[in-house]
């Protein structure tokens, strides 16, 4: 195969709706973007990809105005441009859908989508509502998705906070859209929808740059896609014409072996039961059983309950009937710290609000839970707490100048490792993983899966709720499928497909349907 770079042609130089040229912007003790060259054409969908800390969102808030470049410029419809903050990045019709959410939980969906913008009656002295809460039903319902309007935003999950900012991005019209991993938390019809508003966007000439971790998705929805590496430009591509590999090897500078690892259980022995668990209306009648040993996936849409009943057994939100055996006895997991000094342990899906201390450095972000084991006599031991530091920093690869780093400051793949590695030092008997590698890059997604599987020999029990498929068979030694509510039913992953795990998350099998199931 000749070289996969290609070279702009006149024509595609003419029809840039914007240029980069040259970018470069640090941080205290990193370069974050060293250089870059970047474009996208009206009518096209430019992939961005790299590992984490690739530089990937820190160029894209250089193009929407939250970051200055230190070098280089900017130009949007053959005119330089400096945009010193975001509103005056929108006013020359550039979106952006940041990874982590720009909404306000204590505001109504609607609120939120309009924000800034509010349709206004009666001469412009009275906030239109109803036209408000009517375009929003609008623009959610086209992205597949029927959130109420009048919601607060603080009472939705992750993904459904995710469809309200591209119902927000949508709203503004702009003719630049940046989608910093939009799918992380969307799977099945939603993804399907997402899709298909990314190609009618395309169509109608907008420019559409779309940052994500998930190779597959970069074949199925771009045009062309431009690969970082630690801030620099290796290069850029047509996915047409390259294969997986390919674009793995530019992002992490060596091939591979992107397969799970073999499924090797450890000693199987039971270590929570739940019996007819239900709560409000989100939960009804719930009956699992978790083993030592093994790696249960919990498989199920957006709003399938997948995330409510992690809550529930981790003590984080309480259950109306029901009950709970935790190593053979009754018990109410009351709080998240008795949870956790009953060696229960729960990687959140929402990193940025309940997994991380923003304003705290990664060696105190990392040591966290276990402080009690950090001290000596009435202090804190900082050597034992720095080598910790230190060795899941090499441990995990995790991207940072220093462990006395903010993590705030640290891309969003590197803070979910970050997470990952805390709950790993607290040696749970028990992990319940919500969307474990979201944002992880290909080559960390395969150091997380070792680990996972080398918990599950060393006699520990997982829980993973994930929305990719591919993951939760490639995962699991059993999977349980959620739906409304409910477990519809459980399936060996040796004889699980896809197609039939979506048969049973979209309700198309029935309750317990254990045998129909092997029919897909």
């Amino acid at each position: 195969m000749s070289s996969p770079m290609i070279e702009r042609t006149s024509m595609e130089m003419n029809d840039n709706i914007f240029e980069m040229q040259r970018i470069s912007k640090s941080f205290p003790g990193v370069q974050a973007i060293d250089h870059v060259d970047f474009s996208c054409i009206s009518g096209e969908v430019h992939a961005l990809v790299g590992e984490n800390g690739a530089g990937k969102s820190t160029l894209m808030k250089v193009l929407a105005g939250v970051y200055q470049p230190d070098g280089g410029k900017i130009i949007v419809r053959d005119k330089e441009a400096l945009f010193n903050s975001p509103k005056e990045a929108q006013n020359c019709g550039i979106s952006i859908i940041f990874q982590e959410f720009n909404l306000i939980p204590e505001l109504e969906v609607a609120e939120n989508i309009f924000l800034g913008r509010e349709p206004l009656r009666n001469k412009g002295l009275v906030i239109d509502n109803d036209l408000i809460y009517a375009r929003s039903k609008e623009l959610l319902e086209s992205l597949g998705t029927f959130i109420d309007p009048r919601s607060k935003v603080k009472n939705l999950s992750v993904a459904q906070q995710q469809m309200v900012e591209i119902a927000k991005a949508l709203c503004l019209n702009a003719e630049i859209i940046v989608m910093d991993e939009p799918s992380a938390v969307v799977s099945g019809k939603e993804l399907d929808s997402l899709f298909a508003i990314i190609r009618s966007l395309r169509d109608n000439g907008k420019a559409v740059v779309y940052i994500s971790h998930r190779i597959d998705e970069i074949f199925q929805i771009a045009d062309r896609a431009t690969v970082l590496k630690d801030g620099k430009l290796v290069g850029t591509v047509r996915p047409k014409d390259i294969d997986k590999p390919t674009i793995v090897r530019m992002m992490v500078g060596r091939d591979l072996d992107q397969t799970f690892p073999p499924k090797e259980m450890g000693e199987r022995k039971e270590i929570l039961s739940l019996k007819n668990i239900c709560r409000d209306r989100v939960l009804k009648d719930v009956s699992l059983k978790v083993y030592t040993g093994e790696i249960l996936g919990i498989a199920g849409l957006v709003g399938s309950g997948r995330t409510n009943l992690a809550r529930v057994i981790f003590g984080a939100d309480s259950f109306d009937s029901g009950k709970i055996y935790y190593q053979g006895e009754k018990t109410k997991m009351i709080s998240p710290k008795i949870s956790l000094s009953r060696g229960v342990g729960f990687v959140t899906e929402d990193r940025k609000k309940e997994g991380i201390v923003g304003c705290f450095s990664v060696r105190k972000n990392l040591t966290s839970l276990i402080l009690d084991k950090m001290r000596r006599w009435c202090f804190t031991n900082d050597v034992e707490e720095k080598r910790l530091a230190k060795t899941c920093v090499k441990k995990f690869n995790i991207m940072t100048p220093g462990i006395e780093q903010e993590i705030q400051y640290l891309s969003g793949g590197n803070q979910q490792k970050v997470i990952l590695a805390k709950w790993i030092n607290a040696n749970p008997k028990l992990i319940i993983m919500d969307e474990p590698t979201r944002g992880i890059d290909v080559g960390a997604k395969a150091e997380i899966y070792n680990t996972m599987r080398l918990m599950a020999k060393q006699d520990k029990a997982l829980i993973m709720i994930s929305s990719e498929l591919p993951e939760i068979m490639g995962m699991s030694d059993r999977i349980v499928v959620m739906h409304q509510g409910e477990i519809i039913g459980e399936i060996s992953s040796s004889e699980a497909t896809e197609e039939g795990i979506l048969m049973m998350a979209t309700g198309q099998v029935k309750k317990n349907g254990k045998e129909s199931i092997r029919e897909y």
